[in-house]
């Protein structure tokens, strides 16, 4: 015996009475959304326009940034501001804030990778402690070892020389940390493979594991040539040769005085626009792979 099941009719709108619209969650997501951009414009503007006051103030006179500092309009235009930066000692800070920041991001790339391949492949007693340690200097506000680094290169010599500048910035305990994690996600059969056909341990990080490891290196490259470009309170205690200092002491300096001194408001953001220009071209030719670097070492940590 076949059943039928029939589904109960929806009765029909009374006659007479107009057929009322449903208004349910679409009117109240759209209210949603709208206010949702509403908040991510806010902040935006909150965010970019001190920026956007940097850029419009470089290329005012004197007179006109001091007399309307929040105008987004340079009038009249001028590039006089980066003229006069040329005559300063700026390309010298420029030029030191380059070499440091080549030499030292080279070094990161090396030493850190080498770390983080040690701690996650290489079998050795205290690696655990080693490991502990290494997360434990992240939680080191920097600031703190400013003056142990000061007794340090005072007392190895290296107090207001190049190296000074450059040794201490070498290692970097977020870097070990993030190498060591993207090593552990490169699957252990390849390195067997390696070792079979004779590689030893340092040819096999070198030929073999490094290469794979190309989204890390970006993603440490990025944060160390930002890190380094951007550094200050090391390069204040590692020297006082005016001939060292680098490009963020040298803004410094014209921010609390010198030429930034009185209404010179445009040579100081002329200074710190062309000191922004380095990092963002960096971050935005890399900035995909800084992505996939990042969501490698956050799935497997």
């Amino acid at each position: 015996m076949s059943t039928a099941t029939t589904s109960p009719a929806r009765p029909a709108p009374a006659a007479g009475r107009p057929a009322t619209r449903r208004r349910g969650p679409g009117n109240r997501a759209l209210l949603v959304l709208f206010l949702g951009y509403a908040v991510l414009v806010v902040f935006s503007v909150v965010y970019l326009y001190p920026f956007l006051i940097q850029v419009a103030t470089s290329f005012k006179e004197p007179a006109a940034a001091t007399r309307d500092p929040l105008s987004l309009v340079a009038d009249p235009f001028t590039t006089a501001a980066f003229q006069r930066l040329t005559e300063t000692r700026f390309p010298l800070w420029f030029a030191n804030s380059v070499v440091v920041t080549l030499v030292v991001t080279a070094g990161r790339v090396f030493f850190n990778s080498l770390a983080g391949y040690a701690l996650a492949r290489i079998r050795f007693r205290g690696r655990e402690a080693v490991f502990s340690a290494v997360l434990a200097v992240l939680a080191v506000p920097g600031i703190i070892l400013l003056i142990p680094k000061f007794l340090v290169l005072n007392q190895l010599g290296m107090y207001n020389t190049y190296p000074a500048l450059v040794v201490p910035l070498l290692v970097d305990a977020a870097g070990v940390f993030i190498m060591k994690q993207f090593f552990e996600s490169v699957p252990a059969s390849v390195e067997e493979a390696a070792r079979i056909d004779g590689a030893g341990t340092f040819r096999i990080f070198w030929s073999v594991v490094l290469p794979m490891a190309r989204p890390a290196l970006i993603t440490i490259t990025i944060l160390s040539f930002q890190g380094s470009w951007n550094e200050l309170p090391h390069f204040i205690v590692a020297s006082n040769d005016p001939d060292l200092a680098t490009l963020t002491k040298g803004v410094a300096s014209l921010v609390s005085g010198q030429l930034g001194s009185g209404n010179q408001y445009p040579i100081s953001m002329a200074a710190a626009l062309v000191m922004t220009i380095p990092v963002a071209l960096v971050f935005v030719f890399f900035q995909r792979y800084f992505v996939r670097g990042g969501t490698a070492g956050a799935e497997k940590g």
